[in-house]
């Protein structure tokens, strides 16, 4: 008999779900919009109850499945106890608890939303082949997850992979949203990018195709603009790219993973925007030329799923 596990990805506009074999490979995939209403108490009902009618779909005894795992995006303690999730409204709950009462005792795990995606990339992605790695997620904000002997790391308190809010630039004024100055997210995500090329525009006044946005200028105008060749834009993305490469340097002498892993929306620059930080990556650490190398995430919004359902097949 054919036993699968699932993978649950529960985001703030949807939730994720897919079937997996023992051996990794995705057999369905579909979503649910994530109803917050009420402070997300429909969320997890609507879950159990999309998982049940699936398994009726694709005629599957619940006998054969080995269990459910779950990305929650919120610090998940241990047990499973989750204290907030902002973007659903949870306060005080256990959604493993919950949805494996509503799955009829179906055994289920759970761990952070971007450290199970991590665990998604070590398995079947980019960090495929690797039982080491950092995965970096360049996005809206900055996220991360670690990975250890094929195991996540969450650390005593929940923080170890909150490599956005890792203190990194001592000159930044403004205030991040984590409360602190200076984070790598105020730098290096979608928006911290932005913001570096709406600075550099206002302070010189060089000639940049970057001029025609104004305001509404994004990551993407950069990035693409410093393939082109722009000089302001090139100028952005290395400054990007040197705090990346700082960071990863940081990293290296602290955890000494054998890859990191890059993914996120800006992560489709590609190889140009990995260049530019191996480049001071390669810089900050000389003490070694033995050490972790850098790649990109190839699973994509997939990622999730992937790491939940290797929660639980293990």
């Amino acid at each position: 008999m054919q036993r699968i596990g699932i993978g649950i990805d529960i985001g703030g506009t949807s939730v994720k779900m897919g079937l997996f074999q023992e051996d990794g490979e995705l057999l369905y995939k579909w979503e649910v919009p994530s109803r917050k209403e009420e402070a997300g108490r429909y969320i997890l009902e609507d879950v159990a109850a999309s998982i049940l009618s699936v398994l009726k779909e694709k005629d599957i005894n619940m006998d054969s499945v080995i269990g459910a795992g779950l990305g929650v995006p919120g610090p998940v303690l241990p047990d499973g106890y989750v204290g907030v999730c902002v973007n659903l409204g949870w306060r005080d709950i256990n959604p493993r608890q919950e949805l494996s009462r509503m799955l009829g005792g179906l055994p289920v795990l759970s761990g952070n939303d971007a450290n199970v995606a991590a665990l998604g990339e070590m398995w079947k992605g980019g960090g495929k082949g690797y039982s080491d790695i950092v995965m970096i997620t360049l996005g809206t904000g900055v996220g991360g997850g670690v990975i250890i002997n094929e195991k996540i790391t969450a650390g005593k308190h929940g923080l170890a992979g909150e490599i956005g809010h890792i203190h990194i630039r001592d000159e930044e004024q403004e205030v991040c949203n984590c409360g602190g100055r200076g984070c790598v997210e105020q730098v290096a995500s979608a928006t911290g990018i932005a913001r570096e090329a709406r600075r550099k525009l206002a302070a010189v006044d060089t000639p940049s195709r970057l001029r025609e946005f104004g305001a509404q200028v994004t990551a993407k105008h950069v990035l693409d603009a410093a393939k082109a060749g722009d000089g302001l834009a090139l100028e952005v993305v290395e400054t990007v790219g040197r705090y990346l490469g700082l960071l990863l340097a940081q990293l290296s002498m602290t955890i000494d993973p054998q890859m990191f892993v890059i993914g996120g929306g800006v992560s489709k620059a590609g190889r140009f925007l990995i260049d530019v930080i191996e480049k001071y990556y390669v810089e900050f650490t000389p003490i070694s030329e033995d050490k972790a190398v850098i790649g990109l995430a190839k699973l994509g919004n997939d990622a999730g799923i992937y790491g939940a359902a290797k929660l639980i097949l293990g």
